[in-house]
């Protein structure tokens, strides 16, 4: 038993030190240096770089403010509190979810955005400017399709712009707050939606103590159980994410 025991270490030994090997071979190093160049094409690469790791440093931000993320993540959260659950389903969950109908709704959008824009810039067949308006082009639609006109129309007069005669001339500085606006109010629209069934449960429970003068037990703890069947029932989840995806107008 103790033979087998250190030949089987022995042997994870030998395996961690190949791939370690292995990785130290074919893994390339990366740094960003500041100097003089005697090629442009070096200040490119260094400009393209810092610019990635810009990107990815933005990249939470982008993902939350400029996709489906929003509405999503705000119903599922209204979902868990009207069914009286504060803790099921967990908070890990519910965002899980809500980034992978993220990813389902996104990324027909996305594929767009990089064969037009991003792959063309990478074969060196566009220019940066160029590309960078291509790789837009696909997420302006996206949010000009959900944005309403009045939320848009808010921020294009508080930043002192003529009304723009084409959607292409609207500012991403003021279409991205409209766009937010605009999610958080079909968000609330839908939870809205979602809460009256768990609220007439709550109500008829709340009732029934009361007229059996049960005044100490919290309606809750009685209804929670009505509403899971409730939500089972009906196949809440298929629905739920049904309309979420159905209420983007893509």
């Amino acid at each position: 038993m103790n033979k087998t025991i250190k030949r089987i270490i022995y042997l994870g030994s030998a395996c961690l030190l190949l791939v370690g090997n292995a990785a130290a071979q074919t893994l390339p190093k990366v740094s960003v240096e500041v100097g003089e160049v005697s090629d442009p094409s070096d200040l490119s690469t260094t400009l393209q770089i810092i610019l990635l790791l810009t990107v990815l440093a933005l990249a939470p931000s982008l993902l939350i403010m400029l996709t489906s993320f929003i509405r999503i993540a705000v119903v599922l959260s209204f979902l868990r509190h009207a069914m009286g659950a504060n803790q099921m389903p967990p908070n890990q969950l519910l965002i899980g979810l809500a980034l992978i109908l993220t990813f389902f709704i996104m990324s027909p959008i996305a594929n767009q955005a990089y064969n037009e824009g991003i792959k063309p810039y990478m074969e060196e067949q566009i220019s940066g400017e160029e590309a960078y308006e291509k790789s837009v082009a696909p997420f302006r639609k996206f949010m000009l399709a959900q944005t309403r006109e009045q939320d848009l129309a808010l921020f294009v007069n508080i930043a002192g712009l003529e009304a723009p005669e084409t959607s292409e001339d609207v500012p991403l500085h003021v279409l991205v707050p409209g766009f937010v606006i605009s999610e958080l109010r079909t968000a609330f629209q839908i939870a809205f939606v979602v809460f009256i069934p768990f609220l007439v449960i709550d109500m008829v429970v709340a009732s029934v103590l009361m007229s059996m003068g049960m005044m100490m037990l919290p309606p809750i703890i009685v209804s929670l159980p009505f509403k899971i069947l409730l939500f089972v029932l009906v196949d809440g989840w298929y629905l739920l994410v049904k309309s979420l995806v159905e209420s983007f107008n893509l």
